[in-house]
């Protein structure tokens, strides 16, 4: 242990239990490829990193957000492979796989750890790669997410004293679980910046969803149109997230890392780089330690480009995470292009950048009634900024 408080890293190979299995898109080799690429490029050792396993959440736990009878049939799929497709368990999306309540119990509890940690100062940053599972409902699974570990988390952190928690989600679809779960709740604000409901599940994610009755202005999403590269996206992140989230001051920002935004991904239509993934989670890190004395738990999500994407994508994290942050120039270790080579029969990326520049124009520069992403970025402004005290034309 350093004078400082190390960042947390939650990882065991118990983790990769969380699988829908063969040919499903959320497979666990995500994870695993992501870890091993951080591991070769030496990220998780030194005093200043805490690599961490969790333990099973307790029912009572995962009942701060979830019905009861929903996790009675999560633990019913789960031993027996009963379906329950009025709970979204047994889908096509969410397959029942074998122990498929302890691998998403232990997932929940993970981000619930890290979370804790990084109120009690026992962290000053927490990374769950393995969680972010953001569509999951209170009473159904959903988008490949059983239980909302983010949810969870975000309870956790109000039980234990924290009076405002802002949840910031770039993953490209909606984070509609975490809305549903607090949108009557004036202490959470929850930010999505995500590709269109029009083109994408889940469907939802308008501008014109602000959050309940006395809870007015504290959902915020931006619906990008499908083909969005890196300049629009980051510049709608920096249009909206760090005025929203200075006006709210909260004591933590937990923050969903999805990278299913990226050009090569599989079941999406954004195109942006791992270049433009980096420069959002260095923004949502300075936003950190601006606003909540560097309070900051990171979590993984979306992403189905197993190998060329994923695995760079959460390093990046990793990297910024720990204040050890990669250079995009650096090649890609040797040994894991071979780990690549022996498992899918091809050699991943050569290096941890995609060569783009990840440039943006900032709102303040002037907005572009003709241009599709500026009329998106507008929507939100004019549909939140006054609940929240700010000026959608100057802040």
């Amino acid at each position: 242990m350093t004078s400082q408080a190390p960042v947390r890293v939650v990882w065991s190979r118990e983790m990769l239990a969380y699988d829908f299995g063969h040919g499903h898109p959320m497979t666990s080799e995500r994870l695993d490829l992501t870890i091993r690429l951080a591991e070769e490029l030496g990220l998780l050792v030194g005093d200043d990193v805490e690599l961490v396993g969790a333990q099973m959440a307790s029912d009572a736990l995962l009942q701060t957000v979830h019905d009861p009878a929903y996790v009675a049939a999560v633990h019913a799929a789960s031993t027996d492979g009963t379906p329950d497709a009025a709970r979204g368990l047994g889908t096509s999306d969410d397959p029942v796989f074998p122990d498929m309540h302890e691998a998403s119990a232990r997932v929940a509890q993970g981000s619930v750890d890290s979370a804790l940690a990084v109120w009690e100062g026992r962290a000053l940053h927490a990374v769950n790669v393995t969680g972010g599972l953001h569509h999951a409902m209170p009473g159904s699974a959903s988008g490949f997410c059983v239980y909302n570990d983010a949810a969870v988390a975000i309870r956790a952190l109000l039980a234990a004293g924290a009076r405002r928690v802002a949840y910031v989600d770039i993953d490209a679809h909606h984070g509609d679980g975490v809305q549903a779960v607090f949108w009557d709740d004036p202490r959470v604000l929850t930010v999505s910046v995500h590709e269109t409901g029009q083109a994408l599940f889940p469907g939802t994610g308008h501008a014109r969803e602000t959050g309940g009755p006395g809870a007015e202005g504290t959902s915020v999403n931006v619906a990008l149109p499908s083909g969005t590269g890196d300049a629009g996206w980051l510049r709608a992140l920096d249009a909206v997230v760090p005025a929203v989230v200075r006006a709210f001051a909260p004591d933590v920002l937990v923050t969903q890392h999805g990278c299913d935004t990226h050009l090569l991904d599989p079941l999406t239509h954004l195109r942006v780089s791992i270049d433009g993934q980096v420069r959002a989670a260095q923004l949502l890190h300075e936003l950190a330690h601006e606003v909540a004395d560097g309070r900051w738990v990171a979590l993984g999500g979306g992403g189905y480009a197993v190998v060329d994407v994923v695995p760079r994508s959460w390093t990046h994290l990793l990297g910024i995470a720990t204040h050890h942050p990669v250079d995009p120039s650096t090649p890609v270790p040797d040994a894991w292009r071979s780990l690549v080579r022996e498992r899918y029969g091809r050699l991943g990326p050569e290096v941890m950048t995609d060569g783009r520049d990840a440039r943006f124009s900032p709102w303040s520069g002037g907005y572009d009634p003709g241009d599709d992403v500026d009329r998106s970025i507008r929507a939100t402004r004019a549909a939140v900024f006054p609940s929240l005290g700010l000026d959608p034309d100057h802040d």
